[in-house]
């Protein structure tokens, strides 16, 4: 079980096993001496009981920590559980925010940084209001950073659909 450290808005681990996990999966970035994870990551192996996090010396349940990251995002249940889902089919989701997306998304089988993603992901809830400018907005930068666009909407009982969207030339 990886031990990791929760201290202001990083989540991160130095042990053996964060990086045996990574090598293997591609959980987290390596920084220096150290594997920094995001907050979908880190909620993603808690719930997976293959991570404990402590704040100082004392551990952070599930609950603590989503009650703590949602004062600084709304739309992380949200993300936690496309993360969650896109893992348990075998894809690896990676932060995408350079590219003004939520997620890139790596095909099955393929590594970071040894290719590229195929697609650039956006989350919402199913009940959410999705306007064709937004739709717009997302296809455009998808369209620009080379990528398909994949929108992940979770519905009332946390099950995901997901709508491929790519450009073709008539």
């Amino acid at each position: 079980m990886i031990t990791a450290h929760f201290t202001g808005d990083k989540i991160f681990s130095s042990s053996e096993d964060a990086f045996a996990l990574y090598e293997k999966s591609r959980f987290g970035e390596k920084e220096q001496s150290r594997i920094i994870y995001s907050a979908a990551e880190a909620l993603f192996l808690i719930s997976e009981g293959r991570m404990e996090l402590l704040s100082g010396k004392k551990q952070i349940s599930e609950t603590a920590l989503i009650k703590k990251l949602k004062k600084s995002d709304k739309k992380i249940e949200t993300k936690a559980i496309v993360y969650g889902d896109l893992r348990k089919r075998g894809f690896i989701p990676k932060t995408a925010l350079k590219y003004g997306a939520e997620f890139r998304i790596y095909d099955k089988g393929v590594k970071p940084g040894e290719s590229h993603a195929r697609w650039v992901l956006f989350t919402a809830k199913e009940s959410d209001g999705l306007n064709w400018h937004d739709f717009a907005a997302k296809n455009r930068i998808a369209h620009s950073v080379k990528k398909s666009l994949l929108i992940g909407l979770v519905d009332e009982e946390s099950d995901v659909t997901y709508y491929e969207i790519f450009w073709i030339k008539p």
